[in-house]
């Protein structure tokens, strides 16, 4: 387990960056990681260039991990989500992340791959 919040923050970075291929890094700043799609589609009533997916922001006290398919896909993500992991979500979408196991690694990695998986049924994403 690390408690470390620069090593957490790479590695929730890394979580994201293992699909690098189907991202646009739309934020790459100390403060605020972001990846979207990469195909033109309608995000609420007006239409973006590509849908919003995560962010890694890093705060005082914890790493926030904002994870957008909670929000888009909650029936399919949500019974993924370990009793750990669920444990660090406040709110819908974000995750406060004060110390970084493993298993909880290893939780976010299995979300991320599903929520990739259901961006590209949705063709919000493009395919690998």
């Amino acid at each position: 387990m690390t408690k470390d919040l620069n090593e957490i923050s790479d590695k929730l970075k890394a979580v994201l960056q293992k699909h690098k291929t189907v991202f646009k890094v739309t934020s790459e700043k100390p403060e605020n990681y972001q990846v979207s799609g990469t195909i033109p589609t309608m995000q609420g009533k007006q239409k973006v260039d590509g849908i919003y997916f995560a962010s890694v922001v890093p705060k005082p006290k914890d790493i926030r991990f904002y994870f957008f398919p909670l929000y888009t896909h909650k029936e399919q993500i949500d019974p993924l989500l370990s009793d750990d992991t669920r444990k660090l979500l406040k709110g819908k979408t974000c995750f406060h992340v004060k110390h970084l196991t493993p298993e909880i690694e290893a939780n976010l990695q299995q979300l991320t791959d599903k929520a990739v998986q259901l961006y590209q049924q949705d063709n919000w994403l493009i395919k690998e």
